[in-house]
């Protein structure tokens, strides 16, 4: 894992360390940067799928069909960024 400095405002600071301290869901701040980066990743694409969608016109796939889809594209680039 890439190691990295960054500099945040006293109020971002504060709250990552709030947030970590009252959820538990983390053991550090790193880690709920990193889940941040991963759901503003996820937004991205499925940004990207609406603007390719709107585009390309109508699709006959289900809502279903379509969340199905974009979490194995997902879960495909994922595991090609990792390797």
């Amino acid at each position: 894992m890439t190691r990295q400095s960054i500099t945040l405002t006293e109020q971002n600071d504060l709250w990552l360390r709030e947030h970590v301290e009252s959820t538990g869901e983390y053991a550090s701040k790193s880690e709920l940067i990193n889940d941040l980066i991963r759901r503003a990743r996820r937004v991205e694409m499925i940004n990207e799928k609406l603007a390719q969608a709107e585009l390309s016109g109508y699709t006959s796939q289900s809502e279903d069909d379509i969340l199905r889809e974009f979490k194995r594209e997902f879960k495909r680039n994922v595991a090609k960024k990792r390797s």
